[in-house]
């Protein structure tokens, strides 16, 4: 079907559009026509993933055009295997955090102008194959979760948005300083990703690894590195809970997939030279990351830091080099998102009801929140990485291919997963468990709550019985991207 991506990249600012047109005070209409065009984004990438050719290694669904030509720029689209997840997780939490938008009362209509903005920003991004319109729609990012933090948010909400601009813009500049660089390095001159990929990995050892750290920097950032990660418990704190949930399962993404778009292709040699330092990276985020987080006594911010130490995984697969890596780094990123989207949720279900996230005011919820209790203790199991659930493939597959080259590392980070197993057993018993407090009246999640979450639950239960409803779709992408080095 002829411009498929590109309706799915821009339906959601064709939703902006009509929203703008919609009276302020009509704040049914809004929600419910912005709750229509992100359904409309999910049917579509649905329909992609069904016509999507599973036995083809390259690029499907391309559309391309001049831009720019006096400097070789096109608006260039496509998706393969690394991608296709990735844009199917950010529609699916597109729409189901527009529909938690309950506690959104004030600026409504603002409110959701500024989300549509960042879902076409978010699906551009992974679906650019220019990497100038790749850095358009990955700024295109920045701006509105900086008002959807900083207007939305917390008391904190301001310091937690300008942390979060000031880190994000440093990775920013650092890549189109690293984007020009690679234009001018290469010959012929371009930004089209996929000529780049058979070019690039033609310039000297020095050059490649001058460009890597660049790129690495900025995607670093994002994803976030341990110590680039300080902005991401701010931010998750002082968010709304849809905006939290977009937050982890989807921004945090648009790194680790730079790391598989651009730095792996572009500069194997680079790659191979700084693997133990990813391979380090990614062993620091799982032990840290946990540790961290054991050290919280806000709810949302234990859940911030455990995906610091899932996003170590998602490193430690990328410095792999092989499938078994490979596989598991990409498979971990749909699960984290899928997983640590549901666990930011269930937070915003006790803190409707208590106004307070500290764990202090929790506790005894099994006995009085029967629903709520089942659905945290099932996302848990699944965060710890329990088998059969979707969590362990994804760990299991990246702690493999690493040992395979580092095999020091691959037992440090397994001993680090224990950390990881008890951190949130501990999480469980504090929530759940104990003598209920008398001062809040609780009351057990509604159907809409119920609702949101179920998509969550069996997507966790069907990736992690049968991997390969994911892994097909991505095994060929990753072998061509092994074999290329």
């Amino acid at each position: 079907m002829p411009h498929l991506l590109t309706l799915i990249i821009f339906l959601p600012l064709a939703g902006a559009l009509a929203i703008a047109m919609i009276p302020s005070r009509q704040v049914q209409l809004i929600r419910t026509t912005a709750l229509i065009f992100n359904g409309a984004v999910l049917a579509a990438v649905t329909l992609v993933a069904v016509l999507f050719d599973r036995t083809g290694a390259g690029m499907q669904f391309m559309e391309s055009q001049a831009w720019i030509p006096q400097v070789s720029i096109q608006y260039s689209v496509g998706v393969d295997g690394i991608s296709l997840a990735l844009v199917f997780l950010t529609a699916l939490l597109g729409f189901l955090a527009c529909f938690a938008t309950t506690m959104i009362t004030k600026r409504v209509k603002e409110y959701f102008l500024v989300y549509q903005v960042l879902m076409t920003g978010m699906l551009g991004t992974f679906l650019a194959l220019d990497l100038v319109v790749f850095y358009i729609f990955w700024e295109t990012v920045l701006i509105p979760m900086f008002f959807l933090i900083g207007i939305w948010g917390g008391a904190r909400r301001e310091y937690a948005a300008w942390k979060f601009f000031f880190y994000t813009l440093a990775g920013s500049v650092v890549m189109l300083l690293a984007i020009v660089g690679i234009y001018f390095a290469v010959a012929p001159h371009t930004f089209n990703m996929m000529e780049l990929a058979h070019t690039a990995p033609l310039l000297s050892a020095g050059l490649q690894g001058a460009l890597f750290l660049m790129f690495f920097f900025a995607f670093a950032v994002k994803i976030p590195v341990f110590p680039f990660h300080t902005w991401l418990p701010d931010a998750h704190v002082e968010a709304p809970t849809p905006v939290s949930v977009i937050l982890a399962g989807v921004l945090l993404k648009m790194g680790t997939y730079g790391l598989f778009r651009v730095c792996v292709p572009f500069f194997p040699q680079a790659l191979m030279t700084f693997a133990w330092l990813l391979g380090v990276l990614g062993a620091v985020n799982l032990i840290y990351g946990a540790c961290a987080a054991f050290a919280q006594t806000d709810f949302k911010k234990m859940i911030a830091y455990s995906s610091v130490s899932h996003m170590g995984f998602v490193l430690l697969g990328v410095a792999a080099m092989n499938s078994a890596g490979f596989n598991g780094s990409i498979l971990e990123m749909f699960n984290h998102g899928i997983i640590t989207g549901a666990m930011f949720l269930l937070v915003g279900v006790v803190y409707e009801r208590a106004h307070t996230r500290e764990f202090s005011a929790f506790g005894g919820l099994a006995s009085i929140m029967p629903r709520y209790a089942f659905f945290l203790t099932f996302m848990a199991l699944a965060s710890l990485g329990l088998p059969g659930l979707s969590g362990f493939v994804g760990e299991f597959l990246s702690l493999a291919g690493i040992f395979v080259i580092f095999p020091k590392l691959a037992i440090i980070s397994a001993v680090g997963l224990i950390a990881v197993v008890i951190l949130f057993l501990v999480m469980v018993r504090k929530v759940l468990w104990g003598k209920p407090r008398e001062r809040i009246l609780w009351s057990d999640m509604n159907a809409g709550e119920v609702a949101v979450l179920i998509p969550l639950c069996i997507l966790t239960l069907v990736v992690g019985f049968y991997p390969d409803s994911i892994l097909q779709f991505q095994q060929q992408a990753v072998d061509m991207l092994v074999k290329a080095l």
